[in-house]
């Protein structure tokens, strides 16, 4: 199980003592390894001969006595079979999904997030390389619990030390009830010599039990930190556990607070095992049995009663043999279903799946809206000064409405006013862009790139976050400097032409809401080329400009027909009569500034349609480079996300434990 407490260690320990001559000494190898079951076993023997090839293995296996302790047998000549994962069982999907998690989540996730996730994938490929027909369980517990002494009873004959020194085990023990379990303790680091077979007296139970690997591990409490690293160590890499526990220490917070509380859901494939109950009198086991089931429900851990899956809660005595025969027959049962790999993984699954929990599940549904990509565009828009181009546009239009169908008098005295003033400095202030005006722009931009982040990341885990913030600000390095160099590439040369064609009527209040939202493209006339689009072009002449003009014309004939006709009868070439030649000036006087005010009246219309469309363009074009720099790479991280918080569900889409 997982090791809650100090990590996997990388060495095997013994108990201290030489070798025979010719050992193959096992130690050295890493827990997490998975050893193939066939390969690099020149396991140690107790007659110093070294075991080389097939045949001499399965002689030596045949010259075995049958009485008494004796070494296991480290070959397997039967082909190992995966049989406990299949390829299309839901544990074979979790592990997948599993490993495609890791393996999208490499560049967001530090790797201290993704260690655990990491080793339960190598334990898993370990463990399927090796049999499936074994199951390995750890017998575990405190110092003077008596877990050796259930370890005996359970293999009907004395294999691990037992007696008043503390601590009486120093290394791991294991017992094999049949052959083919070499690879599995390689695995565990346990060395040949402390590899050990029970005494089998062919009985029902004893058939039951084939397939069952029993290990005898140090006490968990010992004084001796190196054997509390290997509890750490087996623990982590064993199928099941049985833990037990004595009548002094069943409520130890040692126990609870670092194996059983922590491994409460790999309830599934744990033993809790109430020993010395020959110790208590009357009904007193019974009442420390109901409190250890208290405790355990307090632990989260399931108590598998009433045929609810969970942990094996139950009271025996190894000293006297009451109850270990039930035990024998639970493990049978256990061991015959050769699902306890399965399970110990499956749970191993749910325990990494919990711990990615806080890197994987977002509060609320983050994403970019439509909302916030609107928000984004109207700030970009507002930076580049599309609102100010606008108006330029518009009034761009309607000055060209008044040139064509304006008096030629009045024309002839704008162009007056004009060339008296040619250097006025409001002309000027189009030209050149303040610098803290070209700072607001640029602040302007920023801040939109911040607000449209903030948006997308927010209720996202704190590195997907963190993603989206640097992708946000990643692209929109150069924003600034694009979106000017866009409008300016558009239409410098257009705006620059408007901007001087403009006149003194751009120095008042059009000209100051121009100078204050455009930023430095409107104020160049850059924006203006952008939205009358392109360099050089004019805004589009309406189909009544002609009759217009032609008015316009017919009513400065009659001023000038009407002024020479009173000109002739002054000077005496003509019949005096002042009232016709009169009022034929004066129709043509007050109809020229009619027909003018007509057709500003009706260039209103086109023209703020124009500014509108000109506006609408600068927009466009401000929100496609936008979207390029800066939307796609942040819809792009959060695609990612879903597509691993996609692959996280399937994790734990098929939870035994209900993590």
């Amino acid at each position: 199980m997982t090791a809650v407490t100090g990590q996997n260690q990388e060495q095997g320990q013994d108990h201290g003592q030489d070798e025979g001559p010719g050992s193959d000494q096992r130690q050295g190898q890493g827990a997490g390894q998975g050893q193939d079951a066939g390969a690099g076993r020149e396991a140690q023997r107790e007659d110093g001969r070294w075991d080389d090839g097939l045949i001499a293995r399965r002689a030596a296996v045949v010259a075995r006595a049958d009485t008494g302790p004796r070494s296991a047998p480290d070959d397997d000549v039967r082909p190992q079979v995966e049989a406990y994962v299949g390829s299309g069982s839901p544990l074979r999907t979790r592990l997948d999904a599993l490993r495609e998690l890791v393996g999208l989540s490499r560049a967001r996730l530090d790797q201290g997030t993704l260690t655990e996730a990491g080793r339960v994938l190598d334990e898993a490929a370990a463990r399927q390389r090796l049999s499936s027909r074994h199951t390995v369980v750890a017998v575990a517990g405190a110092t003077g619990s008596g877990k050796s002494t259930l370890f005996n009873a359970l293999a009907g004959v004395q294999i691990s030390d037992t007696g008043l020194r503390r601590p009486t085990t120093a290394s791991p023990i294991a017992c094999s009830w049949t052959d083919g379990a070499a690879g599995l303790l390689d695995r565990l680091a346990i060395p040949g010599r402390l590899r050990r077979r029970p005494q089998q007296g062919g009985t029902e139970s004893d058939e039951a039990l084939h397939g069952l690997v029993l290990v005898d591990l140090p006490d968990h409490d010992s004084a001796a930190s190196g054997h509390r690293d290997q509890v750490d160590r087996v623990l982590a890499l064993v199928d099941a556990v049985i833990w037990v526990v004595d009548p002094e220490k069943y409520a130890d917070a040692a126990l609870h607070e670092r194996y059983l509380r922590p491994l409460a859901g790999h309830a599934e494939v744990t033993f809790v095992v109430l020993n010395q109950i020959d110790r208590l009198p009357g009904e007193a086991a019974d009442l420390v049995l109901d409190d250890l089931r208290r405790l355990l429900d307090e632990d989260g851990m399931a108590l598998g009663e009433h045929g609810e899956p969970g942990a094996t809660v139950m009271s025996l005595s190894a000293l006297t043999g009451d109850g270990v025969a039930e035990l024998r027959e639970m493990l049978g049962r256990f061991v015959q279903e050769r699902t306890a790999a399965a399970r110990r993984l499956s749970a191993d699954v749910d325990a990494a799946a919990a711990r990615l929990r806080p890197v994987y599940v977002a509060e609320g549904r983050p994403g970019l809206g439509e909302r916030a990509r609107e928000e984004f565009t109207d700030r970009l828009a507002e930076a580049v000064g599309a609102a100010a181009a606008g108006q330029a546009a518009e009034r761009e239009w309607r000055r060209n409405a008044g040139r064509a169908c304006g008096t030629p008098w009045l024309r002839l005295w704008r162009w007056y006013e004009s060339s008296r003033q040619p250097g006025s400095l409001d002309r000027m202030a189009q030209v050149l862009a303040p610098p803290e005006e070209e700072l607001t722009a640029r602040q302007r931009v920023e801040q939109a790139v911040r607000t449209v982040a903030d948006d997308a990341a927010d209720g996202l885990p704190a590195p997907w976050a963190q993603a989206v913030r640097e992708a946000a600000v990643s692209g929109a390095k150069g924003l600034s400097e694009a979106l000017d160099e866009l409008a300016v590439k558009a239409g410098a040369g257009a705006g620059s032409r408007t901007a001087k064609e403009s006149g003194p009527e751009t120095s008042g209040g059009a000209g100051q809401a121009e100078r204050t939202g455009a930023g430095r493209a409107a104020r160049t006339g850059a924006g203006v080329g952008l939205a009358l689009g392109g360099r050089g072009v004019r805004p589009p002449r309406p189909k009544w400009w002609p009759a217009a003009v032609l008015a316009q014309a017919s009513m400065t004939l009659l001023q000038i027909f009407g002024g020479l006709w009173l000109l002739g009868q002054i000077v005496g070439v003509l019949e005096p009569g002042l009232v016709t030649p009169a009022l034929i000036m004066l129709a043509g006087v007050v109809g020229g500034p009619l027909v003018e005010w007509s057709c500003a009246a009706a260039a209103r219309g086109p023209a703020r349609r124009y500014g509108q469309e000109a506006e609408r363009r600068l927009r466009d074009a401000a929100a496609g480079c936008g979207r390029a720099r800066v939307l796609d790479p942040v819809a792009a991280e959060l695609v990612r996300y879903r597509e691993v918080r996609e692959r996280y569900v399937a994790v734990t889409e098929f939870s035994t434990t209900g993590r």
